[in-house]
């Protein structure tokens, strides 16, 4: 089927999104032009200033406006405490638990030498340069249980006990109100791996 220029611009436009495929993208065109023009160009303004204004915090590489995001900037956080993780998803996610008081470094991506993804793209040089400021204590790996994640967080274990400084990883296994019989092995497997004393 031929689309007009313009429509199929859009199409394609809206498939650089994650899981947007080809019907999703029609759809999605659709409801903008057909019921949502307004929110259609505050969406295009949205876009156009996010792109302009926000770059990476030159600290821990969180996506700000400043050359350093709130978080950094916030005297409150403990300096003892660095938390590594994968991607900025992954830092809304330990951010939004409110779990966590301590400062972060995102590496935006894993290493995936069959994708050539090696220490010098994901910039672990930087991630040295912390490690080297003083009053770190203790680096949190919060990567991801795959083989990739699994590479990074040894590579970032090396780089830290090198400095002498402790090193913990995020409990893995069993979610909060998860059915065992209905856990995968390698999930109930990180599990046992990782149980701890049980409280009274």
């Amino acid at each position: 089927m031929q689309f007009s220029p313009s429509f199929q611009q859009l199409i394609d436009a809206l498939r650089c999104l994650p899981t947007v495929g080809q019907k999703t993208a029609q759809r999605m065109a659709l409801h903008l032009l057909e019921r949502d023009r307004a929110g259609a160009g505050q969406l295009a303004e949205a876009i156009g200033e996010a792109l302009e204004k926000l770059g990476h915090c030159r600290s821990c590489r969180v996506f700000t406006e400043g050359e350093i995001c709130p978080i950094c900037a916030d005297s409150q956080r403990d300096d003892r405490l660095l938390c590594v993780v994968e991607s900025p998803a992954d830092w809304i996610a330990i951010e939004s638990s409110g779990a966590y008081q301590g400062r972060y470094f995102l590496l935006l991506g894993r290493l995936s030498p069959l994708d050539g993804i090696g220490p010098d793209e994901l910039k672990l040089d930087q991630l040295a340069d912390r490690l080297d400021q003083p009053g770190i204590e203790e680096v949190i790996l919060a990567t991801s249980a795959t083989i990739e994640g699994e590479a990074t967080a040894g590579y970032v274990t090396e780089l830290a006990r090198a400095r002498g400084l402790r090193v913990t990883r995020l409990a893995q296994g069993v979610p909060m109100g998860g059915e065992l019989e209905y856990i995968d092995a390698s999930t109930l497997s990180l599990a046992l791996k990782g149980r701890r004393e049980a409280e009274s």
